[in-house]
């Protein structure tokens, strides 16, 4: 759930307690500044928008000043884990990924830029399902999403979102892009 305002994120609390409450809820808060009252309302986990843009802020500072991402990650990783409990070991890296990992199909987007190569093209043209890749959805430059149709042209602004292994996708993202 997601309030501004902590007393209604307290009174929805309540009410899950007396209806279901067996159900996790998770909330959205600005800060922590009320996180003990909303666990101890019931809430499974809290989390601060305020401690997340922070995160987020800093990884990105630390990375530009040549901080190596792996530091970065591992940093922000501790900090998470200090944090939040129920996902205490699941903020991997982008590094961390197992044999089992490259051999689990995941979904990727990528945006077009108006010079990438399969701009004015159609998606039969891309063949990306002859690299193991099939295109989920897509949401227009002008925010519309539709779904992927061969005759579909490419353009610029385009964000494809696919789905596949690692590897084929890493492929499929190349050609896109005119990296292939």
């Amino acid at each position: 759930m997601s309030y501004q305002d902590t007393a209604s994120a307290l009174k929805i609390l309540r009410l899950v307690q007396e209806h279901a409450p067996k159900v996790p809820v998770i909330v959205r808060t600005i800060d922590d500044s009320e996180m003990e009252k909303l666990r101890a309302a019931g809430a499974t986990e809290v989390v601060p928008e305020a401690i997340e843009g922070s995160l987020m802020l800093a990884s990105h500072a630390l990375a530009l000043v040549g901080v190596p991402m792996r530091r970065v990650i591992r940093v922000v990783q501790d900090q998470r884990d200090a944090r939040y409990g129920l996902l205490r070991g699941y903020f991997h890296g982008a590094d961390d990924d197992t044999a089992d990992d490259l051999q689990t199909a995941r979904l990727l987007s990528v945006t077009l830029p108006a010079a990438a190569a399969s701009i004015g093209q159609t998606l039969a043209d891309q063949a990306l399902h002859a690299v193991g890749v099939s295109v989920v959805s897509v949401r227009r430059a002008t925010g519309a999403v539709t779904q992927p149709d061969e005759a579909l042209v490419l353009g610029a602004g385009d964000t494809l979102v696919l789905s596949g292994l690692p590897e084929p996708l890493a492929l499929a993202e190349g050609k896109l892009l005119g990296r292939a």
